[in-house]
């Protein structure tokens, strides 16, 4: 058990590296990361709307049935709407703590981020629970799914007015929240499994949420056509790389 236990925690923490991926862009000068950040925020609308339709909610409803599924998808949009409304709130009845708007675009994602990565570990740790090679071939199909979402994450997290470092930082520790997800998975596998699909469906919401609701009213308000047709094929990207994670 304590060797399951000790590959369970390596490979979630293996899939949290994804994150640092993220931090490419940084290599690049700021007055280009500038030029380029529309493009990121594409990238990360299509993934996030791929991974919820074309992962999260069909995992979800091979479990639940899909009227379930869908109540629960629109209860958590609803449910990040309110939160987003409460920030605002607070934001707005706090003078002595006022934070650029843009930042509640990045805690939304943060949000739904921390949520999906948790679920992701305690599905390597139900995995790793029938089989190695099961748990093996799990790991590397969601870091492959991770590495490009966290790359439009990082785009996210810097266009919402984050610097480089927070973005790192913040991005890097919510990614750990899958080591979280592992090891209570591990160490309640049964009641975890049943949870997952429920999770799946709550991080769907969250999801459709951001990507709806804050990354393609960014991606519309660009007006050069050239931008504007390049985001277009990279928010198509984001969606086909998802597609080809599926197969």
């Amino acid at each position: 058990m304590a060797i399951m236990l000790t590959q369970i925690i390596i490979a979630n923490f293996i899939v949290s590296l994804g994150s640092v991926v993220g931090a490419i862009p940084l290599l690049i000068k700021s007055k280009k990361i500038k030029n380029f950040l529309i493009f990121f925020v594409s990238l990360s609308a299509g993934t996030l709307m791929g991974g919820a339709f074309i992962h999260l909610i069909p995992e979800a409803s091979e479990k639940l049935n899909v009227g379930l599924t869908s109540k629960i998808t629109l209860i958590s949009f609803g449910g990040f709407l309110l939160l987003e409304k409460l920030l605002h709130w607070h934001h707005n009845h706090n003078p002595q703590k006022q934070k650029p708007t843009k930042q509640i675009l990045g805690y939304m994602n943060l949000a739904g981020d921390l949520v999906h990565n948790f679920i992701d570990g305690a599905t390597i740790a139900a995995t790793f629970s029938l089989s190695r090679d099961l748990g093996i071939a799990t790991t590397i199909a969601i870091f492959m799914h991770e590495v490009p979402q966290e790359l439009g994450d990082m785009g996210v997290l810097l266009h919402a007015g984050f610097s480089k470092i927070e973005a790192v930082l913040l991005n890097f520790l919510t990614a750990l929240s899958a080591v979280l997800g592992g090891i209570l998975g591990f160490c309640f596998i049964q009641s975890s499994r049943n949870l997952i699909p429920y999770l799946l469906a709550v991080a769907a919401g969250g999801f459709i949420y951001i990507s709806a609701s804050d990354l393609v009213p960014e991606i519309k308000s660009e007006t050069k056509l050239k931008q504007s047709l390049i985001s277009l094929l990279i928010f198509g990207l984001g969606i086909l790389i998802m597609v080809w994670l599926k197969d």
